[in-house]
């Protein structure tokens, strides 16, 4: 299946300053922003599967406090948001963020699930695995790395705290309103 990437149509602007290659399940990455081509993939990036830099480095944690603050004491909400995204709402954050708990609670090594998604992510947006592997990245830093994994999905329009089904109803609100029409000239 070849991926292609749909860029703005030149009547009214949906809005959007990227969308990742367009799959059967496919939501537009994001529909809040204007179009900033800095952000956009090559095209031959996508053919060539070449990997792509994260939107922000690991230990860029306080680039978004809120997140940082919610993974320092709930790693688990910000696990199970990753997690629902990342399966495209096949498990919710409720269920994922509980096997994440008990696994940590059990074992300590929770880290070892988290790295799965880790991958998942990297291999749905052709992300760079950086600065080492995945397993390490999450067994040395954990918080760091999902922080950084909220973020690039937060950067990519996800909004984390509606979860994957919620992105899915507010993207086919907005591709549904019908484009605004600004008035003639009036005396």
């Amino acid at each position: 299946m070849m991926n292609t990437i749909e860029k703005s149509s030149p009547g009214p602007p949906l809005s959007s300053d990227f969308k990742r290659p367009l799959t059967s399940s496919a939501l537009p990455v994001s529909v809040t922003k204007q179009a900033n081509p800095a952000r956009l993939i090559a095209m031959s990036d996508l053919n060539s599967h070449s990997p792509v830099a994260w939107s922000s480095g690991l230990c860029d944690c306080c680039e978004d406090v809120s997140s940082c603050c919610l993974t320092c004491w709930c790693p688990c909400v910000t696990f199970g948001r990753i997690a629902e995204i990342v399966d495209k709402g096949s498990t919710s954050c409720g269920v994922s963020g509980a096997l994440y708990t008990l696994i940590l609670c059990v074992t300590g090594c929770s880290c070892l699930y988290s790295c799965f998604y880790r991958s998942k992510l990297r291999g749905q947006y052709f992300l760079e695995e950086s600065p080492c592997t995945d397993c390490c990245v999450h067994c040395f830093c954990e918080e760091c790395a999902l922080c950084q994994e909220y973020r690039e999905l937060k950067h990519r329009g996800f909004d984390m705290s509606i979860g994957w089904h919620g992105n899915v109803e507010r993207q086919k609100r907005i591709v549904a309103m019908p484009p605004s029409v600004q008035a003639g000239m009036t005396r």
